[in-house]
């Protein structure tokens, strides 16, 4: 072979070598469902994080806003809320979702082990907020009920950070108990008494709703995290007598239940079951395609606290039975994407911030599933507003501060899996 030959063969196995790994290094690598061109030139921020889990966040948010809109634009008519506009309502919405996607962005830069690091004390932080809330002249009283803390801007309420603070604090229970899971007084019984000390004081506010949502988020954490199953029904045998006693020494509670079980009797249909019969009757009024937006007649005075609680039963009647499917669609979604999410971070052995993303799903998932049940009549009301999407300043902050802590995991799962350091 000459030397010419020699040096335009090197020159072209050189030039294939090159394109072979230009090829290689743009490999399409799927993470969490998406698919991505993995390449040492493509920053962290190109990768991002799930945005399917983003935009359906948002078009809660946008749907919500239109409903929270229509829900009380007649509030005004209603001497009881004085002298407001039209858009009061609305206004304070959108106050709410701007603070809470200021939050949103601020919680997104937090690394996870920042969280697992200062997860007692953010604990504490609630319990003492908790505490705050109950004490004459510092806690604001609405309907009877003492859950709020005037920060001037808005009114807090402690139970939503209490969520999100026992979600983080069973997270990191779990992993720091991780020897001793199998025994029943050391891995469980601490976490117990925990929650009950929370359930303690959401009792003397009193918000039953919140601390049923609490105690079954540490409860799926705790099962995710490996307690024994048989520990794990024994847990859950104990709620389901404690929740039975609490309904059962409470009248107002009773009152609620037989309401539910008969809400359109002659007792109930203008007392404990007034809600519920006018959530039905507004649902039935929708039937298949709804009677179009704004054209709600319940939202008129008729149903009781149609922007928040009862969000539902006013999509019902103006979006019909097909609204209220999709919407039952986008929480399934939701909550199985971020259960994905969750697993996908554990499967990267990061436990803590897998659990906290599965706690998260078991919050969203299980509050829309009783918020709707109690607007259909499948279940007793229980004052839980409808996640992302009914009026309520501090559900919404807490609820984005949770999505963007799980937009963190993903963030960080995708980084891993490039290769680069969290």
């Amino acid at each position: 072979m000459s030397a010419t030959t020699e040096r335009r063969s090197n020159r072209f196995w050189s030039r294939l070598g090159a394109a072979s790994g230009r090829r290689a290094e743009g490999l399409p690598v799927r993470a969490g469902g998406m698919e991505y061109r993995q390449s040492s030139t493509t920053p962290a921020s190109v990768l991002g994080f799930d945005q399917a889990l983003l935009w359906v966040v948002v078009a809660l948010l946008a749907w919500g806003l239109v409903m929270v809109y229509s829900a009380s634009i007649a509030m005004p008519d209603n001497p009881r809320f004085g002298k407001i506009s039209h858009t009061h309502f609305l206004v304070r919405h959108v106050f709410s979702l701007v603070m809470g996607f200021v939050a949103a962005l601020l919680t997104f830069q937090i690394p996870m082990a920042v969280w697992e690091r200062h997860a007692r004390s953010l604990f504490l932080l609630s319990l003492l907020l908790l505490v705050a809330v109950l004490v004459p002249h510092v806690g604001t009283v609405v309907n009877g009920a003492r859950r709020w803390l005037s920060l001037g801007i808005m009114n807090f309420q402690p139970s939503e950070l209490a969520k999100f603070a026992v979600l983080i604090y069973a997270a990191d229970y779990m992993c720091r108990k991780m020897e001793v899971k199998e025994r029943f007084f050391r891995a469980v019984l601490p976490m117990g008494a925990a929650v009950a000390l929370v359930g303690g004081l959401l009792l003397a506010e009193p918000d039953m709703g919140a601390f049923m949502v609490i105690a079954v988020i540490a409860m799926g954490i705790l099962f995710l995290g490996g307690v024994n199953a048989r520990m794990f029904f024994l847990i859950a045998a104990v709620l389901l007598a404690a929740f039975s006693m609490m309904v059962m020494m409470s009248e107002w509670r009773r009152e609620r239940i037989f309401a539910y079980l008969d809400p359109w009797s002659e007792k109930h249909a203008l007392g404990k079951g007034y809600q519920l019969s006018h959530s039905l009757i507004a649902i039935g009024r929708g039937e298949i395609f709804g009677v179009g937006l704004g054209g709600s007649v319940e939202k008129l005075h008729w149903l009781p606290e149609a922007h928040t609680d009862f969000l539902l039963a006013v999509i019902g009647e103006e979006f019909g039975l097909i609204g209220v499917l999709v919407l039952i669609i986008l929480f399934f979604w939701l909550t199985r994407r971020i259960m994905h999410i969750g697993r996908q971070a554990i499967a990267l052995d990061r436990v803590f911030a897998g659990l906290v993303a599965q706690g998260v799903a078991i919050w969203m998932g299980f509050q829309a599933f009783i918020n709707m049940g109690v607007n259909l009549g499948a279940l007793p009301t229980k004052g839980l507003t409808l996640p992302l999407m009914s009026f309520g300043g501090s559900a919404i902050l807490m609820n984005l501060v949770a999505l963007a802590v799980v937009l963190r995991v993903d963030y960080e799962n995708k980084l891993l899996m490039r290769g680069g350091r969290v």
